[in-house]
């Protein structure tokens, strides 16, 4: 179904596969813990030979550093941009702390690494976690098994203390891998998903839920801001809001149904023609997809009306010539700029960042998908408070 360039999620209600308020808002920056996130690319078009990421992971190899800002207690974790779609921050598990670079998902709400007993060559690969080594680790017999549409994860379910920056999840459920699938070749070790409780493919607690039990986070709160830049500019904020990040007002979306972040879109449009969503549909808000998806009927349409091929090429010379894709939100409109829609791969060819195929894991109404593309052009605020989404543009 999804290809892992698109996509890092789980949506247990359709049981179908993909692949990532405060009243008065302000600047909590004395409370919010913001973890940078790293750009990567996870197309082996834009990789080009498979051996290139392996060496520049050994070049540039990840330091977890902290960087303190004045008059703030906020902990920053600098990280490497791998040049596209796919963004990465660090954790750690256990005491003492093994570190893991994982994917922060609102599009699921599990979280795993890999284990030391993880059988699949790619586990060879990536960071494992020595449970052994661990004074707080506590074993399970509870298998799990999840499916992305990039791949699968199969292992045990456990318990340790997770740090996300200077936060601390004590006794937090987690999975071990010890088997998978999908995943060669890409520079993270694991997925944290930030979604809601119901959608837990384990069935445990999601790490934000639990710093909120523990009191942890100020505030039911955080946010994404996804750089375009390649160098230490992306951020999660835990807890609150920097509104530094973003400009003009941040206007508030109600969830179009709780437990999940999705959101009502009244039309997809085109220089003021209608494209899609006729009559309202719905959209995922999504840090765990790398495009903008949608129903294949949608995306055929936007491919014809900006001259791409099938293939989802254009030419390059008319990037600048290209119209605007617009969402309409809650009454706003939010264009995406054929600059934003438009990438290039390694052969210096340009491809549209929109997909389709959305109906065959969204049976019931027309569903799209607002990936990273379209969150790179705006600040997302996740309100578990309050069951909204804010966005503005970004800074």
């Amino acid at each position: 179904m999804l290809r892992i360039q698109t996509s890092l999620s789980t949506w247990s209600q359709e049981r179908s596969m993909k692949w990532l308020v405060l009243l008065g808002l302000v600047a909590f920056s004395e409370c919010i813990v913001k973890i940078p996130l790293t750009k990567v690319n996870i197309m082996r078009e834009t990789l080009g030979e498979k051996g290139l990421l392996n060496n520049f992971l050994k070049e540039h190899a990840y330091r977890l550093s902290k960087i303190s800002t004045r008059n703030s207690n906020i902990t920053s974790v600098p990280l490497r941009n791998f040049l596209d779609l796919m963004y990465i921050g660090n954790i750690t598990v256990g005491s003492p702390p093994q570190q893991f670079r994982v994917v922060f998902d609102t599009g699921s709400s599990d979280l795993w690494v890999p284990s030391i007993f993880c059988s699949s060559p790619v586990c060879y690969t990536h960071t494992t976690f020595k449970y052994l080594e661990s004074s707080t680790y506590r074993r399970t017999n509870k298998p799990f098994d999840i499916t992305y549409g990039s791949g699968r994860v199969k292992g045990y379910l456990a318990y340790d203390t997770i740090r996300i920056g200077h936060l601390v999840s004590t006794g937090q459920p987690f999975g071990l891998s010890l088997e998978e699938y999908g995943f060669d070749g890409l520079p993270f070790d694991g997925v944290l998903g930030l979604n809601y409780p119901n959608m837990s493919i384990i069935r445990a607690i999601p790490i934000f839920d639990n710093l909120k039990k523990q009191g942890a986070v100020p505030e039911p709160v955080f946010a994404f801001y996804l750089s375009k830049r390649r160098m230490n500019s992306s951020v999660l904020m835990l807890g609150g809001v920097d509104k530094a990040y973003y400009k003009g007002q941040l206007n508030w979306v109600p969830l179009s149904r709780v437990g999940d972040w999705r959101v009502n879109v009244s039309r997809v449009s085109v220089k003021g023609k209608l494209i899609g969503c006729s009559g309202g549909c719905e959209a995922l808000v999504d840090t765990g997809t790398s495009l903008i998806q949608g129903p294949t009927r949608m995306v055929t349409n936007i491919q014809r009306l900006i001259g791409a091929t099938p293939q989802h090429y254009v030419s390059c010379f008319t990037i600048n010539t290209l119209p605007s894709i617009i969402f309409t939100i809650n009454g706003i409109d939010y264009p995406v700029a054929a600059q934003a829609y438009i990438l290039k791969d390694s052969q210096g060819r340009c491809f549209i960042t929109f997909k389709g195929g959305t109906e065959n894991f969204f049976k019931r109404a027309e569903t799209w998908i607002l990936g990273d593309a379209f969150l790179r052009l705006y600040f997302s605020v996740y309100d578990r408070g309050n069951d909204r989404i804010g966005l503005a543009r970004a800074a």
